[in-house]
């Protein structure tokens, strides 16, 4: 019953972005939308302040966008982070990028980065999204030598570590993905669902109706994930939508 991570903040929703977060209400109990960039933190800031007590942030930096944000940009949104603590809920999304950032040198500040990300989550208490794109071995590495906590991988996509993940405690957000992804499925399948949330990453993956109709990526759409894993778990549908509800509730540690 909420999406753990999605982006009102993108352009896709300038046009009718009050009228996508009201047809959530009817359905869903919140949305914890993603702040990725310093220059979206003021529109982020202002959906969460007119949907109070609905619409929750979590901040950070994306790590594709390590190449155009400079330290004391970096150092400028931190402070702006602490400054703000009680207005998010979360840290990130933080972590690794390496299909869009190929190059060791930019890697490795992607890595400075992702670590400073780590540290502001646990001096504020918050939980940490991570972001990881061919990058699987390296997060998971930064993950248990920084001792993260409360952490909800985003998308996962490496089902070799999913022993690993449920050792640590941490959490994997399932999106659209899982209708069509084998490996998706195969983590759904063996993780327990008290660590599975539900997440669209709208705007992007909207996916199709079963006529093969394009759906807008909207929030709205965790209902067709749930279903999804449901099925692939052998549970009924309203099982999951209230078990992953509450682990979002407790993940995040939502007021509602």
């Amino acid at each position: 019953m909420i999406d753990v991570h999605c982006h009102l903040e993108q352009k896709d929703y300038d046009s009718d972005r009050d009228e996508v977060i009201e047809r959530c209400r009817r359905e869903l109990k919140a949305i914890v939308t993603s702040c990725a960039h310093p220059k979206d933190f003021d529109l982020t800031m202002k959906i969460v302040q007119e949907h109070k007590g609905f619409v929750f942030a979590t901040a950070g930096i994306h790590p594709e966008y390590i190449k155009d944000i400079s330290t004391d940009e970096i150092n400028n949104f931190i402070a702006e982070l602490q400054h703000n603590r009680d207005k998010i809920v979360g840290i990130g999304e933080s972590g690794l990028d390496y299909y869009y950032i190929k190059e060791p040198k930019w890697q490795e500040k992607q890595k400075d980065l992702f670590i400073t990300s780590i540290e502001l989550a646990k001096k504020l208490g918050k939980s940490l999204v991570i972001h990881c794109r061919n990058a699987h071995e390296d997060t998971i590495k930064i993950l248990e030598e920084n001792d993260a906590k409360d952490v909800v991988l985003h998308l996962w996509g490496a089902h070799a570590f999913v022993s690993k993940i449920n050792e640590c405690k941490w959490y994997v957000s399932f999106g659209p993905l899982i209708a069509t992804s084998k490996t998706h499925k195969r983590i759904a399948r063996d993780m327990p669902l008290e660590r599975i949330l539900l997440e669209t990453d709208s705007p992007w993956f909207g996916g199709k109706t079963p006529e093969g109709k394009p759906i807008r990526g909207e929030p709205i759409n965790i209902r067709l994930v749930a279903k999804k894993i449901a099925e692939i778990k052998e549970l009924s549908f309203e099982d999951v939508w209230k078990q992953c509800g509450k682990n979002a509730i407790k993940l995040f540690s939502l007021p509602i």
